[in-house]
């Protein structure tokens, strides 16, 4: 392959999206659709022609797998005692919603408002409210804080489980209550998720906003196009350079290049244009082109601690996924039904509470599975068993993104720094308290004899349970913040998602997130590009 450089017979484009994900999807979708704008969006990834992208199950072997996945890993992270993590991140059209958990969760209201209380005006709750209200196509429709007739699908789960009923009993017991809904703002409560699916298969971004558009002239989407640097003209930036069909190209935007690669990729495309922190660009042999010390800093995930029990006299999912006739059972089920198993998303019931009284709203999230596994990759438990996790909503630990390399196509290093800060510390330690008394303390599970697994009642002490909490945290593969939005001279993007000091380049996925939503972070995202879309197109009719 030959390195080109831009020129003026490259192709051109009105807009360049770099990453055809959750955010990507959106964007193309709402930019094409007046048809004045032209649009190429590039996907590292290929399309989603393999049956695991569409049925729910499927993200037991799409993560970790090369087809689907970019399959990289953390660095050693000394809050989880040194382990190093999987860190999956969708590599295809849909992006991480061809392969993620499915479930619908908008956060916070306050998370929201927290974001303009720090100065980013127009991203109130009640500002960005309207923008999950046009996605969404909600089944069942109750009242105007839902949608109807949007692309984004949010069902119902068409399936239930005696233990994690009991579960939500349990909770109740314990001061926390059942909700209908999520999705209204304040999220306490315990529930069975809503998820995006369309009758038992998946529906991914790809599905709901990218096929529609394919049809029309004016968008343009390369798979396998895998950008590797910005191109520049003095301070605007005016197009991107890109592996395609074995060779570097050069694209050009007549407006402006989008990157919707998500918060791993965004600013490592960044910083190997020459965007980020000039030490840190020096020492890898890049050129600075526009200093930007906080790109890549700033990474915050939400850690999961998986609590594991054994229980007696109760269905769980480990003896049917252990059997041969459980397994074809589960099969027939969902190619006659659309039901069951096959169709579950990696958790099924959740949940939403206070660590302490101290805490001004929900600060933990729980995710409740019929089923007991090791990890991810391993075989279910031969025992009859569940898994309760815990997670700390807003962790004060923050990570980075960095370059460890200036060839493009080396993977950045990836530092989460889970439970570097000795709050979240506390905070793990009280969780997983929390999930012992709902499942030990309580008449709902009493009958059952529950016993933990892992991490074990011998652990009890603060010291103990901080360090069982680095043995058992895992990422639920949120990660957000790396492009920080902002009006301080440090942010990598103003509320507009402009970067600062630059033109003709906007950030528009996860990234962009100041502080971590409430939740699960793949519809937050499709509302960033939502609200992303109105300010293009209005900045360029004017």
């Amino acid at each position: 392959m030959t390195r080109r450089q831009a020129t003026q017979d490259d192709i051109n484009h009105d807009f360049i999206i770099v990453g055809a994900g959750s955010a990507g999807c959106t964007l193309a979708n709402r930019l094409t659709a007046s048809g004045k704008y032209s649009v190429l969006l590039l996907e590292a990834g290929g399309r989603d022609n393999w049956i695991w992208f569409h049925i729910p199950v499927g993200y037991l072997y799409a993560m970790g797998n090369p087809r689907a996945d970019w399959c990289f890993r953390t660095e050693p992270v000394p809050g989880l005692n040194g382990r190093s993590l999987d860190y999956p991140r969708g590599k295809v059209i849909g992006g991480s919603s061809a392969i993620n958990g499915m479930i619908y969760m908008r956060g916070q209201s306050a998370d929201y408002n927290h974001w303009r209380q720090l100065g980013n005006v127009g991203w109130s709750w009640d500002d960005v409210l309207p923008y999950f209200v046009r996605s969404e196509d909600r089944e069942p429709y109750e009242d105007a804080t839902h949608g109807r007739g949007g692309e984004w699908r949010v069902e119902k789960q068409r399936l239930s489980w005696r233990v994690l009923d009991l579960f939500q009993q349990a909770a109740a017991e314990h001061g926390i209550p059942p909700t209908p809904d999520f999705n209204r703002g304040d999220n306490e409560g315990t529930g069975y998720f809503e998820v995006n699916q369309r009758r038992g298969r998946r529906w991914s971004t790809a599905s709901a906003f990218l096929k529609p558009a394919l049809g029309r002239p004016n968008l343009t989407l390369w798979t396998g196009a895998q950008a590797t640097r910005l191109v520049f003209e003095g301070s605007r930036v005016a197009g991107v350079e890109l592996r395609h069909q074995g060779q570097i190209k050069a694209v050009r935007a007549g407006r402006e290049v989008i990157l919707t690669a998500g918060a791993v990729n965004s600013p490592h495309l960044l910083q190997l244009s020459g965007i980020g922190d000039p030490g840190m660009l020096r020492s890898q042999g890049i050129a600075v082109a526009h200093a930007a010390p906080e790109v890549g800093e700033n990474l915050q995930d939400h850690l999961q601690l998986r609590m594991i029990y054994k229980v007696s006299g109760l269905r769980t999912l480990n003896r049917a996924a252990n059997s041969l006739p459980g397994k074809v059972g589960m099969a027939a089920q969902y190619a006659v039904l659309r039901r069951g198993p096959m169709t579950m998303a990696p958790s099924q019931m959740g949940g939403f509470t206070r660590s302490s009284p101290e805490q001004a709203s929900p600060n933990i999230q729980f995710h409740v599975q019929p089923l007991s596994l090791d990890k991810f990759s391993s075989p279910l438990h031969p025992f009859p068993a569940f898994t309760a996790t815990a997670c700390n909503l807003r962790p004060r630990s923050r990570g980075s993104v960095r370059l460890k390399s200036a060839d493009p196509f080396a993977a950045p290093a990836i530092q989460p720094n889970y439970l570097d800060d000795t709050v979240d510390q506390e905070i793990a330690a009280e969780a997983i308290r929390l999930v012992r008394r709902i499942v030990l303390q309580s008449k709902a599970f009493a009958p059952h004899r529950p016993e933990e697994y892992r991490p074990g009642t011998d652990l009890r002490s603060d010291e103990d349970l901080k360090h069982a909490a680095g043995d058992i945290g895992t990422t639920i593969f949120h990660p957000v913040g790396t492009c920080r939005m902002g009006v301080d001279d440090k942010a990598v993007v103003g509320p507009n998602l402009l970067i600062r000091g630059l033109s003709g380049l906007r950030v528009a996925d996860a990234s962009i997130m100041p502080t971590i939503t409430s939740g699960n972070t793949n519809s937050p995202t499709i509302m960033i590009a939502e609200k992303a879309a109105d300010m293009i197109l209005a900045d360029s009719l004017g």
